[in-house]
């Protein structure tokens, strides 16, 4: 299964740096971006850890206001896809 989740994180702005060093330290855990203490983050499930668990991890990181969830994407692994390269009939 792939399961992705986007999360905008708010943090004490003096915090940022330390936040962002936390969230790094998470398996599954990827910042992209940040500015005036929103850092934009993914979280994806890894062999121990639900993404969910780790938004719920993110949320005990000291400096961290509030964790929004604002993407999410789930798909079965291995499902097939519609060839478009084959008429339909």
């Amino acid at each position: 299964m792939l399961n992705i989740c986007g999360c905008l994180v708010h943090t004490m702005p003096e915090m940022t740096d330390s936040v962002i060093a936390a969230i790094n330290e998470i398996e599954g855990g990827e910042v992209h971006a940040q500015e005036d203490g929103r850092i934009v983050v993914t979280v994806e499930d890894t062999e121990t850890q639900r993404a969910s668990e780790q938004i719920m991890d993110m949320h005990q990181i000291p400096g961290v206001l509030t964790v929004t969830l604002t993407y999410h994407h789930f798909e079965e692994m291995g499902a097939s896809a519609p060839n478009l390269d084959q008429p339909t009939h």
